[in-house]
């Protein structure tokens, strides 16, 4: 698959994913239940698009083992991301658009600058 194939299915995801963190935390915010099937399942599949295109854009690009630094902090950011449902029951709502806010523009950042 072209570099391309990749880049689209991992914006898809990180669109899934962030309008899956957005609805929880408006669902907290107005006291709803704000984690309906639809969102986890939402999640999930962002979360697994993200994963299946970043490591096809891996290859593509001809990264190998071991990953440069950026890579590790994706990973990260990644997985704290998918821990951010049951997180995010730990702090305010309102904080809650800030951390999601400020953990996907980093995690962006780091894809497109590749600092280190």
């Amino acid at each position: 698959m072209p570099h391309t194939f990749y880049l689209v299915l991992h914006v898809a995801g990180l669109v899934l994913l962030t309008l899956s963190l957005g609805g929880m935390i408006a669902g907290r915010q107005a006291s709803l239940d704000a984690r309906p099937k639809i969102l986890l399942v939402f999640h999930g599949l962002g979360l697994f698009l993200l994963l299946l295109a970043g490591f096809g854009m891996l290859a593509r690009l001809s990264i190998g083992f071991p990953w440069p630094l950026w890579i590790w902090v994706k990973v990260t950011l990644w997985l704290l991301l998918g821990a951010f449902p049951t997180l995010s029951k730990r702090f305010d709502a309102g904080l809650g658009w800030y951390i999601a806010a400020i953990v996907i523009v980093l995690a962006a950042a780091m894809g497109v600058l590749k600092p280190f």
